[in-house]
């Protein structure tokens, strides 16, 4: 590096480069041997009040390698820190938060050698930060829930928002769109708005290697979803959070902001939601109806707990209506939008699958859904 600056230099006294041009070389040398790590980390507060309800973004910064790291092992990665203090995670005085590598994706909007790197949070003291669920997550995980191998598909629902309006996109201005009904997996410029948007993050997605399963227009106009899995418990949290950082940063380069708050248009307006498909060896066996049905008896149980941790703002989406069961309520059924825990018909008939939670807001923390749902079900 110093040898090819003094060679610069020496052109640029020499009168044989500009230093404007001399900078360019230098740009381009550099840009071949070195690497760009983008460190993402969520700091708890995504979706809630203390942020802003409509928004979820999450956090991250740059680490520039000079020479490449060829590892997908996050134990290959250094640790790295940031501080907490302008997070709302650490006070002034100590404000140190360790962010530390769990999984390592390549960056698809910088293109190789560039890496993005997904990170849990931890304190000074290198303990799991309060606001890490990562972590929460990963201390249940015993050979009792490996043996069951459980299973997730998560529904990420969004709404797209025009830049600094907040208005939704593609709803004419000052006013309402047609009502609800040629929207949903629709086609043409009447009913669908901010493809463009949704067919990059899909194409960003696969490129970083998340299991994205498909991505379709909802019900609302400019509203989309796009489906995670089926992974394992800490892959489904890793992937969902990668994922939605992919979507807030391509939205820059399209101008549009993407929302997961759960009710961005009151009124006669499907909300936005998490499905969470769910499933263990056992359901996924012939035979597995008995599993599935004993899950739900104790998902019964435990509704008040999982619905205070299923998302902020969750209660102006669960009203009974919209394809939805109301907040204080728990039932199930087959094939049915307006329960609580759905039974796909296509498992109901075979007699084994898996369940559908049709509770989470969609500003839900993907690792606490999994944390949840195996507490309630394995443990």
């Amino acid at each position: 590096m110093a040898f090819t600056m003094q060679r610069l230099n020496a052109r640029v006294a020499a009168g044989r480069a500009t230093p404007a041009r001399a900078g360019r070389r230098l740009a381009v040398r550099v840009n071949a041997v070195g690497q760009k790590l983008e460190y993402l980390w969520y700091d708890g507060q995504e979706g809630t009040a203390a942020k802003g309800m409509m928004f979820n973004e999450m956090r991250s910064k740059t680490k520039c390698m000079m020479k490449p790291i060829e590892s997908l092992n996050p134990a290959d990665f250094p640790d790295w820190s940031y501080d907490g203090s302008s997070t709302g995670q650490a006070k002034g005085n100590n404000s140190d938060c360790i962010i530390k590598p769990v999984r390592v994706v390549p960056d698809p909007i910088r293109g190789a050698p560039h890496l993005m790197i997904m990170c849990e949070v931890l304190s000074p003291n290198g303990e799991p930060h309060p606001t890490n669920t990562r972590a929460q997550l990963a201390a249940l995980i015993n050979e009792k829930v490996e043996a069951e191998a459980p299973l997730f598909g998560f529904e990420q629902e969004y709404t797209m928002l025009n830049k600094g309006t907040g208005t939704v996109l593609g709803w004419p201005e000052g006013g309402y769109p047609a009502p609800q009904g040629p929207f949903y997996c629709g086609v043409g410029t009447n009913s669908v708005f901010g493809r463009p948007l949704a067919e990059a993050h899909m194409e960003a997605c696969l490129a970083a290697g998340l299991t994205i399963s498909g991505i379709n227009a909802e019900v609302m106009p400019g509203q989309w979803e796009y489906q995670i899995g089926p992974v394992g418990p800490l892959a489904l949290g890793d992937e969902v959070m990668i994922s939605r950082w992919l979507l807030h940063r391509i939205g820059e380069d399209y101008g549009i902001s993407c929302t997961f708050d759960p009710k961005p248009v009151k009124g006669d307006w499907n909300g936005t939601g998490a499905h969470t498909n769910y499933s263990t060896e056992t359901m996924r066996n012939p035979g597995g109806m008995d599993a599935i049905m004993a899950a739900i008896e104790k998902l019964s149980k435990t509704h008040a707990e999982h619905i205070s941790q299923y998302g902020t703002g969750n209660e102006q989406r669960l009203t009974g209506k919209h394809e939805t069961c109301d907040i204080n309520t728990f039932r199930f059924g087959v094939a049915d939008r307006g329960s609580s825990i759905r039974i796909p018909l296509p498992v109901q008939l075979k007699g084994y699958g898996y369940l559908e939670d049709r509770r989470p807001a969609a500003n839900v923390d993907p690792y606490t859904v999994a944390r949840l749902l195996i507490k309630t079900t394995l443990l």
